[in-house]
């Protein structure tokens, strides 16, 4: 997948991103469920080396033994969320309908932010403005790689200009240091944030607890989410640190069923949460959209990421004043990756 822009974010800068696409047919009646395998470099916990194999020898154990076992795909995320989704997909008739409700047949829309990557300040400001113009009313802006007084000021001139009229979030993918974190926290806190994704670097729990605690700004756990499978071990990092809200990957974090049991355990430690998108192609992030969709969100999911790519697989998802739906008349090409 080519970027249509180079995608910035504290840790990196990327230009392209590789995806997977598993194909489960039931050559009874011609059926085929398709799914994508995805993984980002230096995110995911995915092994990178090996990654192409796994996908090669599940592929050939579904073959020769016609059923489908994940037990060995829990260090795989990225493949257990794409088989997950060709599973259902062809379970639903071989459609693209990975979960049946009305966000497939185009009656439910889901409220998303819009997201501002990082670059100039010049480009940052075009891209503000655009999201608001084309009708969103939450911005999420990636921060943390530029002079932080220079952040600010900008953040603080969009704010100004705009009032209370928009919903400001904040992602830094982890680039403060744990002993500048609450300072920049109370400096941003005039803004009116309404949270901060992982201010500092995951595995650090002991500051991200203090940091939760203070209540200056909502923080969100994302990157603190990877790599933690088992149930009682989610239900200690919710106990432990106390976030305010925690960000759902399924591709990161190995699919839709695991993903349910973060929700159940948040809901019962009265956490807030929301569904991401991982810089997957139309094919990930229309499986995503129709899961989230199912738990009917109130607040402001982060979807909107399918126009990001110059070579996307055409596909019925839409975008229209900051939300996202699925146009019945839309159909399905997938050329890009099948020529």
């Amino acid at each position: 997948m080519r970027f249509a822009f180079p995608a910035r974010t504290s840790r990196d800068t990327l230009f392209e991103k590789s995806s997977w696409f598993v194909m489960l047919e039931n050559q009874v009646n011609c059926l085929a469920g398709i799914g994508e395998c995805t993984l980002i470099n230096g995110l995911s916990i995915d092994n990178q080396d090996f990654f192409e194999m796994k996908i090669a020898k599940t592929c050939q154990f579904i073959n020769e033994n016609n059923y489908y076992d994940d037990s060995d795909l829990q260090m795989y995320p990225g493949i257990r969320f794409g088989f997950e989704t060709a599973l259902n997909d062809l379970k639903n008739g071989g459609r693209r309908l990975i979960f049946d409700n009305p966000f497939y047949q185009g009656n439910q829309s889901i409220p998303i932010n819009g997201l501002v990557w990082m670059g100039t300040f010049e480009e940052m400001e075009k891209q503000f403005r655009e999201k608001i113009e084309a009708g969103y009313n939450c911005i999420k802006v990636k921060v943390g790689a530029l002079n932080f007084q220079d952040e600010y000021r900008f953040l603080k001139r969009m704010r100004n200009e705009y009032g209370d009229d928009f919903i400001l979030r904040l992602d830094a993918n982890g680039a403060f240091l744990p002993q500048e974190a609450e300072e920049k926290l109370k400096y941003l806190s005039d803004l009116h944030v309404h949270s901060i994704e992982q201010p500092v670097k995951a595995g650090q729990h002991e500051s991200l607890a203090y940091l939760c605690s203070l209540k200056i700004i909502d923080i969100a756990l994302d990157e603190e989410l990877i790599g933690i499978a088992e149930k009682e071990q989610k239900r200690k990092l919710l106990f432990d640190i106390k976030p305010q809200y925690i960000v759902l990957k399924p591709s990161l974090l190995g699919g839709f069923t695991e993903c349910d049991e973060w929700i159940k355990l948040a809901e019962q430690s009265q956490t807030g949460w929301w569904i991401t998108s991982a810089l997957e192609s139309n094919v990930g992030l229309n499986a995503i959209a129709q899961w989230t969709a199912g738990y009917h969100p109130a607040i402001h999911q982060g979807l909107g990421t399918g126009n990001i790519y110059s070579n996307n697989i055409v596909s019925p998802l839409r975008v229209k004043e900051g939300k996202l739906y699925s146009d019945p008349d839309g159909f399905w090409d997938f050329s890009a990756i099948f020529e």
